[in-house]
């Protein structure tokens, strides 16, 4: 990843999106332990690359989007964020260039993971 790269991440509860973050923040070089964000909303993660980790489950409303500052979080690192189905309604404009990653739970340990560059479909 890159700097103003921006991940959205989607499936179900207990499909593995922070278990994926967790890898992502790992090889950007953090040795800091992922949690989900979801009662903090965005967690920072230091490494080679800054991540951030966004979560967006418990947002409606595009104000709650634009509160969060994520083009300031683009500017100074990667962004990562779950639940980015959401962002699509709350403003498609950050989604254009983002890419969408959809993790399916097969069961197990078991996962199928999609990955979509154009989400303008």
């Amino acid at each position: 990843m890159r700097q103003g790269d921006l991940v959205l991440l989607t499936g179900e509860l207990g499909a593995g999106k922070t278990t994926f973050v967790r890898g992502v923040a790992r090889g950007s070089g953090s040795a800091a332990p992922v949690a989900s964000p979801t009662f903090q909303l965005v967690r920072i993660y230091p490494g080679r690359l800054q991540l951030a980790h966004v979560d967006l489950y418990r947002l409606e409303k595009s104000d709650d989007l634009r509160d969060l500052g994520l083009d300031e979080l683009l500017d100074a690192g990667a962004v990562v964020v779950e639940w980015g189905d959401r962002i699509n309604r709350m403003d498609g404009t950050l989604a254009a260039d983002a890419a969408m990653i959809s993790i399916e739970h097969l069961g197990g340990d078991r996962r199928r993971i999609r990955i979509d560059r154009d989400l303008r479909r």
